[in-house]
């Protein structure tokens, strides 16, 4: 297997790294972050603008991209970037879209001038057979009930694409202006509650539980490249502080039982990077649900694992809000927590 970026795949990274490294600095991530929207829709205009939510998508739905290697090639420049911006719930709910056939919503999103969120879990459901929220034809037309939690991207959508039960299986549905409760997430990012009471919705499919598990096995993979991109910069970021701070007149990064601790931090990353690009490879095959859970389930240990270590390594520093490194290691411990954690991907791998 190559492992190396196709050319228009690096021009890619190298075009988002930058715009990341000009435009959306730690300073402006975090005069972003804590009021609504909870992101910056000049910014995400501009990411648009780029082709970034195009490579979401293949050439055949409207985009230039699609394959899981477009999808992590994305991601990791976000992680790189700390990057607040709803791409999660885009790349998910642009990939039902699709698989649905709603030309029209693929095309807007990818253009920038909608952006969709993708409400599927619940309160106490953790998988797609626990969901309970249903739709039903009344008068000819389709209503929704039940709640939606943790949706992210929730707040400031133009709509949702909402999963729930019909009587032909699990329904995909437009939501074009959801009752929600938007709030911050603690690690950077929005998200909401969706309260669905006889909603009216518009339907892109009764049965489209096979698009919705997609997506979600997508949205997984994105943030697993995600991770990488966080834990190689958090990494670097531990060892330059280890070679700057000084202790008994020594550089700490002189000391044995840290360098050991640097690299296993180190080797954790070549890990996940192997397993992402494995999962990426058989993303859109029978295999990519087991590889992805495989991948979701090992980057959830390594990403908990290197927030912790550099914490540790940095003392006090690593803890505080001025500091970046603080920033990272909070998204990677959260990182294991979404789309399901790494107990239960470990559940997924034995089921298959």
């Amino acid at each position: 297997m190559d492992f190396n970026l196709s050319e228009d795949r690096q021009m890619l990274s190298d075009t988002l790294r930058r715009y990341l490294t000009e435009q959306y600095d730690f300073d402006t991530r975090n005069a972003i972050i804590d009021a609504a929207p909870y992101h910056a829709p000049a910014k995400w205009a501009e990411l648009a603008e780029l082709g970034v939510i195009g490579a979401f998508v293949g050439e055949d739905q409207g985009g230039f991209g699609g394959t899981g290697f477009d999808i992590t090639t994305v991601f990791e420049e976000l992680g790189r970037g700390l990057c607040p911006e709803p791409m999660l719930g885009a790349l998910m709910s642009l990939r039902a879209a699709a698989d649905c056939g709603a030309d029209a919503l693929v095309e807007a999103q990818i253009a920038g001038t909608t952006r969709l969120a993708f409400a599927v879990f619940e309160p106490q459901a953790e998988t797609l057979d626990q969901l309970r929220a249903s739709a039903d034809l009344v008068d000819g037309a389709w209503v929704l009930n039940g709640r939606k939690s943790v949706v992210y991207g929730l707040p400031g959508a133009d709509g949702a694409l909402v999963a729930a039960r019909t009587g032909g299986g699990l329904g995909l549905f437009l939501v074009d202006d959801p009752e929600t409760l938007g709030y911050a997430l603690i690690d950077g990012g929005g998200a909401g509650e969706l309260i669905l009471d006889a909603t009216p919705a518009t339907c892109l499919g009764e049965d489209a539980g096979a698009a919705i598990a997609a997506a979600l096995d997508a949205g997984r993979l994105a943030l697993c490249a995600e991770a990488v991109g966080l834990m190689t910069v958090l990494t670097d970021m531990t060892v330059d502080y280890l070679k700057q701070r000084k202790q008994f007149g020594r550089a700490i990064g002189s000391f044995q039982a840290l360098q050991h601790r640097a690299v296993d931090m180190a080797i954790e990353i070549e890990q996940s990077r192997a397993i992402t690009i494995l999962a990426a490879s058989k993303l859109g095959t029978d295999e990519a649900a087991k590889y992805v859970a495989m991948a979701k389930n090992l980057i959830g240990r390594a990403a908990t694992l290197i927030a912790e270590e550099s914490i540790q390594m940095h003392g006090g520093i690593g803890m505080t809000w001025e500091y970046p490194g603080s920033h990272y290691a909070k998204r990677l411990s959260m990182i294991d927590h979404q789309l399901g954690d790494r107990y239960v991907h470990l559940q997924r791998v034995v089921a298959a």
